[in-house]
């Protein structure tokens, strides 16, 4: 080594053996510059020396007030950007860890932080664990709204390992989910994952996504506890069996809710929901239940109804057909073809002859038998003229046989001769239900017999014409009163609040007309629908005139055993074709 002398500016250098120099002062100790080899430009070694020394002074001098931040930049740019030390670290500038490559969380690293994030989210420590994530506002804002839309009595989230999910520049971990909520049996359980990945400080932390509360939720999705829509329980019919299906009663389901003060307990779930798809129930907390509703009708005798009204309709025909339980009013089967509404229980139009079965009870009530000669006449006045469908003059007839042949003279007659004026309204009334206010269970027109103003309007109502209102539903009643003896409002539910008649009909009435109604089964009008039938049967048929060219309209009514039935098709003719086909029908399919 051999000392050089230089001016001032050069206290402290010392030009080395190497070529090399160093400045051995404070400020510039450490710097080293290297001496050129080349004996060439020896000559220039001085004043380079010099120039270099200088403009280094003036900057070291000015970066040293600054701090070391500056002389380090210096340092590592004079030394070509080697910033490692002998141990293979050394400091790095403040953007080094987010520009650098980093390397991935490794798999205890990725355990760790989730073990903690799950602990804290599992606490209700949102704040903790949204720390613990990529994007903390967004996670903690997530959460907050998962804790309160989703209010747990307690929240146990469990670690499970590495899951599949992850990548080897993501790992993931697996963990499972149990919540417990309030007055709720069972929990809520499922599997999901959360990726692990390098913050841009270097730190493992969870990367947030919506996928962390639940894996089947998206961005833009929600998780909450809803209360679920209200409860429906399909009515059945007596037997227990569906009654779906049937065209005559979808309307009426629809509207059949359950009894008054029975227990309904609206349902409440987890529920999944996302822009553009089906809300996704991810567990019921409290199942919906309402009592089941069991209807009077039959399931089996419903569906042949349906099919005998249809037959009957065929073309387009109005119809409908009900039938009724005589022992208890129950409803077992109501039927119609569509025509806007349900004309089997809120239709209104006339009987036609099978309001005899009410003119004949007030004539027994007034003091006239079955075997008192009611001659038929081909025609009668009231004072308007009248005739029968059966041509002829029969002056030997009985009340009974003008029953059964329907004649229309011989029931006008001894109308006239035998009732007061709103005997026959009063009867229908109090020993038939007809007037009065029924409760069914669903909708339905009650029957209307008005007091007749004049003889012609009571000629009319004897023979079930006129101003004279009634349905299927009231006539099936009719049918089944006699067959029973007393009146029984026919009811769809048990439950319905049913109307009582303020009389009765006499028990020798009853007799006899279950006598005339059988004879009209077996021998007069009735015959060829009612024609097979054993046991105990009855029957009455109506023939209704609409005016003008239109066809008449079909009546009939009968009983067979603990069943009765009643049917109208409107333009289908005489009562014994389409009305009693029908009705015949179920008569044997009741049997």
């Amino acid at each position: 080594m051999r000392e050089a002398q230089e001016p001032d500016d050069y206290a402290g250098y010392t030009e080395l053996d190497d070529g090399h120099g160093r400045f051995e002062d404070a400020g510039y100790r450490g710097v080293e510059f290297a001496d050129e080899a080349d004996e060439e430009v020896a000559p220039r070694r001085s004043g380079a020396r010099r120039a270099v020394l200088v403009a280094a002074g003036g900057v070291f001098a000015a970066l040293l007030a600054v701090g070391g931040y500056g002389l380090y930049n210096i340092v590592n740019a004079v030394q070509g950007g080697n910033t490692s030390s002998s141990d293979g670290g050394g400091a790095q500038g403040p953007d080094t860890a987010a520009k650098g490559p980093q390397e991935p969380p490794t798999a205890d690293q990725a355990a760790a932080v989730a073990k903690d994030f799950l602990a804290a989210w599992g606490r209700g420590d949102v704040t903790a664990a949204s720390a613990l994530t990529d994007k903390p506002e967004t996670a903690r804002a997530a959460l907050a709204v998962f804790r309160e839309n989703v209010p747990t009595r307690s929240l146990a989230l469990t670690p499970t390992g590495p899951a599949p999910a992850g990548t080897a520049s993501d790992p993931a971990v697996g963990f499972r989910v149990k919540a417990e909520f309030e007055n709720t049996t069972g929990a809520w359980e499922y599997d999901s994952a959360l990726s692990v990945v390098r913050s841009q400080e270097g730190k493992a932390v969870v990367h947030w996504a919506p996928t962390v509360l639940h894996p089947h939720l998206a961005t833009g999705g929600t998780i909450a506890v809803k209360q679920l829509p209200d409860p429906v329980s399909k009515p059945v019919d007596r037997n227990g069996k569906p009654l779906d299906g049937f065209p005559s009663l979808t309307a009426v389901l629809a509207k059949i809710g359950p009894a008054d003060g029975a227990t309904v307990v609206n349902g409440r779930a987890v529920v999944l929901s996302g822009t553009g798809r089906e809300p996704e129930q991810l567990f019921v907390l409290t199942p919906p239940s309402a009592p089941q509703v069991k209807l009077t009708l039959d399931a089996g005798l419903q569906q042949v109804a349906e099919e005998a009204v249809k037959q009957q309709a065929a073309g387009g025909k109005p119809a409908s057909l009900v039938a009724v339980q005589p022992s208890t009013g129950n409803i077992l089967a109501m039927a119609y073809s569509p025509s806007g509404h349900n004309r089997a229980v809120s239709g209104g139009q006339p009987p036609g002859s099978t309001m005899k079965v009410i003119t004949s009870a007030a004539l027994l009530e007034a003091g006239v038998s079955p075997d008192t000669v009611v001659p038929c006449k081909e025609t009668t006045f009231s004072p308007r003229p009248w005739h029968n469908d059966e041509p002829g003059n029969f002056p030997s007839y009985t009340l009974a046989d003008d029953f059964s042949h329907s004649c229309n003279t011989g029931f006008i007659d001894k109308g006239l001769e035998k009732l007061q004026p709103g005997t026959l309204t009063k009867v229908a009334r109090d020993q038939f239900g007809l007037g009065l206010e029924w409760h069914i269970g669903i909708d339905s027109r009650d029957a209307t017999v008005p007091v007749p103003a004049n003889n012609d309007d009571a000629a009319s109502e004897y023979i079930g014409q006129g101003r004279i209102q009634v349905n299927s539903l009231a006539m099936a009643s009719v049918a089944a009163t006699v067959q029973s003896g007393t009146f029984r409002q026919p009811v769809l539910r048990e439950d319905a609040k049913r109307a009582t008649a303020p009389g009765k009909l006499p028990a020798d009435v009853a007799r006899d007309l279950r006598s005339m109604m059988s004879k009209t089964a077996t021998q007069g009008t009735a015959r060829a629908p009612m024609s097979g039938l054993s046991g105990q049967i009855g029957a009455k048929t109506g023939t209704v005139e609409a005016g003008g060219s239109q066809a008449t309209n079909s009546w009939f009514i009968a009983y067979r055993g603990d069943l009765a039935v009643a049917a109208e098709v409107e333009g289908g003719g005489h009562g014994n074709s389409a009305a009693g086909v029908a009705a015949a029908q179920v008569l044997k399919a009741g049997g």
